[in-house]
């Protein structure tokens, strides 16, 4: 015959209304988690290549924003372009001959941005 056994307890019997009352709720983060324009390329199970020696460039229209290079793990930030975007991006991706290799558009409202391919 098996032995009868106590449930576990779940909780404390009683209240601690002093640790109850000193506990404060954080508030749902309502700002950009990245403070600066993140790219990220990535294959399409969204590994990222080892892209040194590629750069991006970040244009408004027709005029360049800035250029920033690639590091190892397939990101590239861009220190002049605050998150969110306020308006569109046209970002190209070039290897170190200057190739273009992906030119995509970047909506505004973004903080991060992966190319795929």
């Amino acid at each position: 015959m098996a032995n009868r056994v106590k449930p576990p307890i779940l909780g404390p019997k009683k209240k601690n209304k002093k640790l109850l009352k000193s506990t404060k709720v954080r508030k749902l983060q309502s700002g950009p988690t990245f403070n600066l324009l993140t790219i990220l390329w990535v294959d399409q199970n969204g590994v990222p290549f080892n892209t040194t020696g590629f750069y991006a460039a970040l244009y408004r229209g027709s005029s360049l924003i800035q250029t920033a290079a690639f590091d190892r793990f397939g990101a590239a930030y861009f220190s002049q372009v605050p998150t969110l975007t306020t308006v569109n991006y046209t970002l190209q991706v070039y290897d170190s001959l200057g190739r273009v290799y992906h030119t995509r558009l970047i909506p505004a409202g973004v903080e991060a941005f992966a190319v795929i391919g």
